[in-house]
């Protein structure tokens, strides 16, 4: 019979453990994103896979703010995280130190999710946008490409932070190997 485990044996890291460790090569830059219960959900799923850094831009909301910190549950603390005016100018900045970034976005031409195997030495970005109008035109012009998770039922859309926790894993897969032997066992 399997028995869940309690916290004290999830051996997890503190925050400073956190900021000192490896991170995988992905950052996510929030576009717009209007709702902080969505800011705080994509913290959350960033300190799980410990990504790089997460970039908020224009409207989306910063930490630190209850909203944010009632889904983040303090991986607003431990994640890295910086603001940009625009999602363009994080875009620029991003693609001039050498990340790939992808609009997660459906669009002609677009790479479906399943299909994108990530370079293990690559950094990579990944823009999601506003809640109702997705990452704006502009922004996916200067991207590298487009992600697309497929979806097969009446809605043409997924939930933002459902839509990062999926893409995040699919992207952070490959790469999960380096996190494991670097982990507590």
């Amino acid at each position: 019979m399997m028995k869940k485990l309690k916290v004290t044996e999830m051996r997890r890291l503190d925050v400073a453990a956190f900021q000192q460790s490896h991170k995988l090569p992905i950052s996510v830059i929030l576009d717009d994103v209007r709702s902080m219960n969505n800011v705080g959900a994509v913290f959350r799923t960033s300190d799980a896979f410990r990504l790089t850094e997460v970039y908020l831009c224009g409207i989306t909301a910063t930490p630190p703010h209850p909203d944010i910190h009632k889904t983040a549950l303090g991986a607003e603390d431990s994640v890295s995280w910086q603001y940009f005016d625009t999602a363009v100018e994080a875009v620029i900045w991003l693609k001039q130190k050498g990340c790939r970034v992808y609009a997660l976005e459906q669009a002609h031409g677009s790479t479906s999710l399943e299909q994108f195997v990530p370079q293990a030495e690559q950094a990579y970005a990944l823009v999601l946008g506003n809640e109702v109008k997705g990452v704006k035109q502009e922004v996916v012009n200067l991207c590298d490409g487009c992600i697309e998770i497929p979806q097969f039922g009446t809605k043409h859309s997924l939930n933002v932070s459902v839509a990062a926790g999926i893409a995040i894993w699919q992207m952070a897969a490959p790469l999960l190997t380096r996190l494991k032997s670097d982990s507590h066992e």
